[in-house]
């Protein structure tokens, strides 16, 4: 089978696999936020941290405990990298350096997963499974918690009231997280992914030399990581070292784990506001901003120019040869779009039209389908400015789903769509323009530029895929990344959390003959437009400077 037909047929078993499970894991997500009874095993989680499930928390309260949770995940994986030596299953590891410690614990909090050492190398066991693999599951879920008190906010009338922040948390693990990681653990074991607590093996290599092969609780972090769109990866190589991604049709399957909760997400939506066509329009522009991006990595990773590219039939430079070139496109799409990070390709040897490709994956605010949780109520931000656009196009007062967008709607709004560009922007502005920056580039020009640009995009937007040639396990670079993560994730969830109050506080304005239908072909042509509008104006002047430069010179 020639490589296109190949690639064709995994994007068509992707497709599908997609679509069988998309509605029952999104009624059943529904179900999660809106079921009024509580599991045993939650009643003890919650007697534990000393909180009311039954109790309704007004938005600010909300608010302070999603943030109380990420500030303690900071606090205690810091710690547990400061102490790695003390602990058991070390494998004799040092203590993580300070702001490699830092970068690390706001990484994993974040949902970023973005990793400046090797883990196999760096990480004992227990960090590992009791550090970066708890913040996998609390990180995803803080996501999923954000989203369901958006919707809410569309749902709810006449209140400050969002839900239990804690309730949605403890939920979004135990009734989702954990039972699905559970099952994609065992597959990736039978698939051949590594799952023991060696240290390592020391092995004979084919030259006859010695080699020592690290072992680990590899399958159980991958599931995870790709499930709660982390991203990162046990080993330095990510899911192209042989240990984390073995064969083809598991580098396939971590592909579908990392779409599976997100694709199913705008399900969730339409149920939860009572309108499953409002859940079809979003998914229906996710599709379609997924579809151009997965096509324009493709042609271009496949028609790169040169004769030896030519010849060998695309670029392979850095791609997971031995699956084939589309596979590694699908790959680097899906974990771009999705702000996972994890990677079966370096992205540093994309071609340089592919690298934009990927950049303006995750300068998109990576809604199609975006991570877990945050793209969705990322891509609902849109779907407000789309509203208020349209508005104004009629001269009729804004409305979406029964709310009317008045100043203070649009001013969060606004203000969501752009704190991540000024964090990208003035990051990459200080770290070009400075000693300590420029130090850790390894190439000068249009692809140095971009590699810098990527990082700050990838911090940013809590994405965690890195452009290999910049030398980021630095000082400066762990704490100005750990700042653009920070900042990246946090801001945003306080602009969501505040909009979705002031979205509870109103009441529901009547369907009329001027109210936009929201359920749409044309609104979901005009949300896409919007989309693609507003990064492409905001991103354009840096991206013209860096990839697009160095792809047509």
């Amino acid at each position: 089978m020639s490589g296109a037909a190949a690639g064709w047929l995994q994007v068509g078993l992707l497709v599908v696999a997609l679509a069988v499970v998309h509605k029952p894991l999104g009624d059943w997500t529904a179900r999660v936020f809106t079921s009024p009874a509580h599991w045993r095993a939650e009643k003890l989680v919650y007697r534990a941290v000393g909180v009311d499930p039954g109790s309704d928390q007004r938005w600010p309260v909300y608010l302070r405990s999603v943030l109380a949770v990420s500030v303690v995940g900071v606090l205690l994986l810091y710690l547990l990298q400061r102490v790695q030596g003390l602990l058991p299953l070390d494998n004799g590891m040092a203590p993580v350096e300070p702001s490699s410690a830092w970068n690390t614990a706001v990484s994993f909090v974040t949902n970023t997963n973005w990793q400046g050492y090797a883990g196999e190398s760096t990480m004992g066991h227990l960090v590992q499974m009791a550090g970066l693999a708890v913040q996998n599951f609390v990180s995803a879920a803080v996501g999923l918690a954000v989203l369901a008190a958006l919707v809410r906010g569309f749902v709810r009338q006449g209140t400050d009231r969002l839900g239990n922040a804690w309730v949605d948390i403890t939920r979004s693990i135990t009734r989702l997280l954990l039972p699905l990681a559970v099952v994609a653990t065992v597959v990736m074991v039978l698939g051949g992914v590594v799952q023991n607590l060696h240290s390592g093996t020391d092995v004979t290599t084919l030259a006859g030399g010695s080699q020592f092969v690290p072992g680990g609780p590899v399958a159980s972090q991958e599931a995870i990581k790709e499930l709660g769109t982390n991203g990162g990866g046990f080993f330095n190589a990510n899911s192209a070292h042989p240990f984390e991604g073995p064969t083809a049709w598991v580098s396939l399957f971590q592909v579908f784990l990392l779409l599976v909760i997100p694709f199913s997400l705008p399900r969730t939506f339409g149920r939860m506001v009572g309108d499953r066509k409002q859940g079809f329009a979003i998914l229906g522009v996710m599709a379609t901003l997924a579809t151009i991006s997965l096509t324009l990595m493709t042609v271009f990773q496949a028609r790169a120019g040169g004769a030896a590219t030519q010849l060998a039939g695309g670029a392979l430079e850095g791609q997971e040869v031995r699956f084939g070139g589309p596979l590694s496109s699908l790959f680097a799409t899906a974990t771009t779009l999705t702000s996972t990070g994890a990677i079966n390709t370096q992205h540093d040897s994309l071609t340089p039209l592919g690298g934009m490709v990927a950049l303006f994956n995750m300068m998109l605010g990576e809604v199609a389908p975006g991570g877990v949780g945050s793209g969705l109520y990322g891509m609902l931000v849109l779907a407000v400015v789309a509203v208020f656009v349209a508005g104004l196009m009629v001269g009729r007062t804004p409305e979406y789903l029964g709310k009317k967008l008045g100043r203070r709607e649009m001013t969060l709004a606004s203000l969501y769509i752009l704190t991540t560009p000024t964090i990208v922007l003035v990051g990459t502005a200080v770290a070009i323009g400075t000693a300590a920056g420029r130090a850790g580039m390894l190439n000068d020009g249009p692809h140095g530029l971009t590699e810098v640009l990527y990082a700050f995009t990838s911090a940013g937007n809590n994405n965690g895929s890195a452009f290999g040639g910049l030398s980021a396990d630095t000082t400066f670079y762990n704490t100005a990344l750990g700042l653009a993560m920070a900042l990246g994730r946090f801001v945003p969830i306080v602009l969501v959390v505040a909009l979705a109050g002031r979205l509870a506080e109103q009441g529901r304005t009547p369907v009329t003959a001027g109210t936009f239908p929201t359920h749409r072909p044309l609104f979901a042509g005009l949300l896409t437009a919007v989309v693609l509008v507003v990064v492409g104006l905001t991103y354009f002047p840096v991206l013209a400077l860096g990839p697009l430069a160095e792809g047509l010179s």
